[in-house]
């Protein structure tokens, strides 16, 4: 993976695979991001079990993690079907929003997908991220509904 510089801070951001050890705070950081917006709160307060990030997907190199200083800023979660990578999921520590570290986290998803031969073809979005999602370089499709209400489907 690679390293970058942040915005206009001297902070640097790392980029690398999750390791298996790393799942609870994953899932502590994906929980901390997603009641941050009103649209899930109240779904996620009443069913906190929700969150689950698979042990597989980080044990099979799907999960890219951003850390600056060495502590977690976000994730991104990929699947892929051998031809197609899909971004399964992205999360950023609310307090680091604006930042660019998930725009980081994009950057290396693509990349990754593309080494490995694939395209980094979808995202169903939560419709309060679509302009951060189009700035990425993603287009609407469509709505789909998702467990916790509507989303927007988006390719790049």
């Amino acid at each position: 993976m690679r390293q970058g510089a942040m915005s206009k801070r001297a902070d640097t951001l790392t980029i690398r695979l999750a390791v298996p050890g790393e799942r609870t705070a994953l899932e502590d950081l994906q929980r901390r991001a997603s009641i941050a917006l009103d649209d899930y709160r109240q779904q996620l307060e009443a069913d906190p079990e929700a969150i689950v990030l698979p042990i597989e997907q980080i044990e099979r190199g799907q999960v890219i993690v951003a850390a600056i200083e060495g502590r977690l800023a976000g994730f991104a979660a990929v699947i892929g079907d051998g031809s197609a990578a899909e971004l399964d999921g992205l999360f950023v520590e609310p307090a680091l929003w604006r930042r660019g570290v998930g725009s980081a986290l994009i950057d290396a998803v693509v990349h990754e997908a593309r080494v490995k031969g694939l395209s980094m073809t979808a995202v169903t979005a939560n419709p309060t991220a679509r302009d951060f999602y189009e700035r990425c370089g993603f287009c609407v499709e469509g709505e789909v509904q998702t467990r916790f209400g509507p989303g927007l489907r988006m390719s790049r």
